[in-house]
Order: C-alpha cells, then sequence, then structure tokens
C-alpha cells in the first residue's frame, strides 16, 4: 500500500526535504506541499491524503487551527505534527485538535517515515521527548493522580483511586505485556520496543493491539499514562 502524504511547512527548504525524502522512500507518494494552514485544508480537501505532515507556526492559519479542520472535514486525511517545538501548549493543542502524532523536525528520516506509516496505518507516533512532556502534563492535570486530602482527624492519606485502578489492571496482563506497557511509558516506539525485548515489530505490535484491547485504551497516549499510574514507568 503507498501512503500519500501532503507536506505543509512554510519554509520551502524545509518542506523540499521532507517531500524529498518522502519520494525517494518505497511506498510513499506525495500528494501536495502547502506554504501555510490554510493551503493545507484546501489540498486536503481536494486530494484526500493519507496523512498531512503539519508545521505548526505558519503565517495566517496556524497547524493547530488547520489539523482542527481537517480532522473535522471529510477527506479522512489523518495529521502528524512536525515542529522545532517541544512547548506543551503546542503539544496538548495539537492533540486536542485531533493531531494523530507529533515529532521533532531533527527526528531521523526513518522516524519520520515509521511515524507516517503508523499514523496512516490509524496508530499513534510520539517522539519520546514529546510523549514524556505529554505524560507529565496529563499526569499534573489529573486529580486522579494527586495524593487525595487526609481527612479531618486521620493518620494518613486515602489511596490513589486512579492509581489503584491503573495497578488493579496491569495485575491481569502477562509479564511480557507488563514489560511492554512499561516501555510504552517511556515513550518508545514499535521498533524501539523490539529492539529492547529482542522480539520482532510485529510481535510488538501484536502486544501493543492486545494491551489497547485489555487495558480498554482508545491509543498510545493513555497506556502510557496508565503505565505511571501503576509505578511501570520513570
Amino acid at each position: 500500500m503507498t501512503v500519500r502524504v501532503l507536506v505543509a511547512d512554510d519554509q520551502a527548504l524545509v518542506r523540499a526535504g521532507f517531500a524529498g525524502i518522502l519520494r525517494l522512500a518505497p511506498g510513499f507518494a506525495v500528494a501536495g506541499e502547502a506554504a501555510d494552514g490554510a493551503q493545507a485544508v484546501e489540498l486536503a480537501c481536494r486530494e484526500r491524503p493519507d496523512v498531512v505532515l503539519m508545521d505548526v507556526r505558519m503565517p495566517g492559519l496556524d497547524g493547530i487551527e488547520a489539523t482542527r479542520r481537517i480532522t473535522a472535514g471529510p477527506s479522512g486525511s489523518r495529521v502528524l505534527i512536525l515542529t522545532t517545538f517541544e512547548l506543551d501548549e503546542y503539544v496538548h493543542g495539537a492533540l486536542r485538535a485531533g493531531a494523530s502524532g507529533f515529532l521533532l523536525k531533527d527526528a531521523e528520516p526513518a522516524e519520520l517515515l515509521a511515524a507516517t506509516r503508523a499514523v496512516a496505518a490509524g496508530g499513534a507516533a510520539l517522539a519520546p521527548t514529546v510523549a514524556r512532556a505529554l505524560i507529565t502534563g496529563l499526569l499534573a492535570a489529573d486529580p486522579t493522580t494527586r495524593p487525595s486530602a487526609e481527612p479531618s482527624g486521620g493518620t494518613g492519606a486515602f489511596p490513589d483511586p486512579g492509581r489503584e485502578r491503573a495497578r488493579t489492571a496491569v495485575a491481569a496482563l502477562t509479564a511480557r505485556e507488563r514489560e511492554v506497557l512499561a516501555l510504552v511509558g517511556d515513550g518508545l516506539t514499535n521498533p524501539e520496543i523490539a529492539a529492547r525485548l529482542h522480539i520482532t515489530e510485529g510481535t510488538a505490535k501484536t502486544h501493543m493491539s492486545r494491551l489497547l484491547h485489555k487495558l480498554a485504551a482508545r491509543d498510545r497516549v493513555r497506556l502510557a499514562i496508565l503505565a505511571h499510574r501503576a509505578g511501570l514507568s520513570r
């Protein structure tokens, strides 16, 4: 299957670089190039690419709003955000807008291609540093991950219900599934998990599918949060 990709970036050289990597890689085709968010929305609607590689900071309509419009539109295109920034506001904004992944522009070509293919297949892709920042932010914002207040006259805090539920759910997993979940929590990709555990990438994907089903998690980010709550990850 050929993955059709639209590249959106306001810098011509950066745009050409991404497009060049895709054109040289087997199984990929460039569906178009956009110099700003508005053009990205227009081309996505017309060309219906599988994936849009979207810059965040662009003149006029920025990448976050363009992502929101594309994912809410009829194209069916999925969005992979590419940026030089790791600021939480961009990560959270992109995911709230419907983005399926977030990579830094200094990623290796192989990482870019793997992430693009994963997103095209319906998965998610997060750079390890971005994943850790995102998980930290979500955990801090989630009251179920904070220590519960001690009742008046009590001698200790109540158990954290979010952590207790996570530990109960994780206890039902196999030892290998717990290993995989811990690595997801550390922000590793499927190929990195496969290398770390000396298994094939296909086996790593199978473990991921089982984890999503067993833990009723909608995506990789939720698995990572659960791994942190259960105390499996750093």
